[in-house]
């Protein structure tokens, strides 16, 4: 196999979890506010059923081709050059969004702390570190993310914990005001996030448990689900209807704590969670791109493209979105749907055909 060592499932949902909710965490309150009002908690509960049909799908497609990953599936399923045509446009699309994670994690930065350091300084030195992750292997990007799954998990719970002070439950009412529309108007641009669960088609080859992969990608989704909706709860509770004036809500919502005059101006804990989440993200992206990219090009080892992959990686944060309004106007109007198509409407058209072409086999043979 051109990938060496093993994860566990467990090890997957810790790669998974992060890669999801370092997205939505900082932005999802303000993008699904302006469209559900008080009813925004709704939104990421709507969302993750897109989660738990793209998991589905990847799933079943691995369990037809259990070590092979979506660019060899395609070409088992559509043949060796319609496949590789699909398998182009797989990579592509991964490169792009890799490009546009690595872009919104320097407009970031350098928009919240570091005023004065070039963008360009700031992406190109995540990917590097990325580059060095995704070159030692899935099973150490796996042990990192056991290792850094707690740095993310508890500061979050600590937020909620050092807030309750300053709930306001008055700010959830009236419930469903205008309906359901509303709530699942605000779900669009989450339901492109939990698309990005197919990701695991990638991961599943080398998964030691591969029986409980389903298992664990559902835990997943429900546990990305579920931060999603508290961290929308706990902008709420605090500012009312006022979150979709803010750009990044949860910086704001920690700058209120202040408990027995030690624990202020959290906002440093919030960038430190955003960051390792954006850091595990990055890498599982850049590791799908680059294992694909191998298997794409038949090399036996997938090391060779991984500096070139990341050179493209932040040409593409450039080229396709050369400024933070037309990044914005992506991530709200285009990037929902497209990735929907990509990364789960794609795969359900080949899981069909897969399926079918299965039973036909069975059927000549009997």
């Amino acid at each position: 196999m051109m990938a060496k060592g093993k994860i566990s499932s467990l090890q997957m949902m810790m790669l998974m979890y992060p890669t999801i909710v370092a997205t939505g965490i900082l932005s999802v309150p303000s993008i699904t506010a302006e469209h559900a009002g008080h009813d925004l908690w709704l939104s990421p509960v709507i969302a993750s059923i897109m989660g738990f049909a793209t998991v589905f799908i990847a799933v079943r497609l691995n369990k037809l081709y259990p070590d092979l990953t979506i660019i060899q599936i395609s070409e088992e399923i559509l043949g060796r050059y319609i496949g590789k045509i699909m398998g182009f446009v797989f990579l592509f699309f991964y490169v792009q969004i890799t490009g546009q994670i690595v872009r919104s994690y320097g407009e970031f930065i350098v928009g919240s702390f570091l005023f004065q350091t070039p963008i360009s300084v700031v992406m190109s030195l995540m990917v590097l570190l990325c580059a060095f992750v995704v070159n030692a292997g899935l099973e150490v990007l796996g042990r990192m993310a056991q290792l850094l799954f707690p740095l993310f998990v508890l500061p979050i719970i600590t937020l909620i914990i050092l807030l309750s002070n300053d709930f306001d439950f008055g700010n959830l009412l009236p419930f469903l005001e205008d309906g359901l529309m509303p709530p699942i108007k605000g779900a669009i641009v989450p339901m492109g996030w939990f698309t990005e669960f197919f990701l695991v088609i990638f991961l599943l080859p080398l998964v030691v448990e591969q029986a409980k992969g389903m298992k664990y990608g559902m835990i997943t989704v429900l546990a990305v689900s579920v931060t999603l909706t508290i961290v929308n709860l706990i902008v709420l509770l605090v500012f009312g209807t006022t979150i979709a004036s803010k750009v990044y809500p949860l910086m704001d919502v920690s700058r209120y704590i202040s408990a027995a005059d030690f624990f202020e101006n959290l906002e440093s804990v919030t960038m430190a969670v955003w960051i390792v989440g954006a850091f595990v993200k990055i890498a599982v992206f850049y590791y799908a791109v680059a294992i694909g990219t191998a298997q794409w090009l038949n090399l036996s080892d997938y090391r060779p493209v991984i500096w070139p992959i990341g050179i493209l990686i932040i040409e593409f944060s450039f080229w396709s979105l050369p400024s933070s309004m037309e990044l914005t106007n992506y991530i709200s109007k285009i990037f929902p749907f497209y990735a929907t198509i990509i990364q789960t409407l794609i795969p359900v058209l080949l899981l069909v055909i897969a399926v079918i072409r299965k039973k036909r086999k069975k059927i000549v043979s009997s």
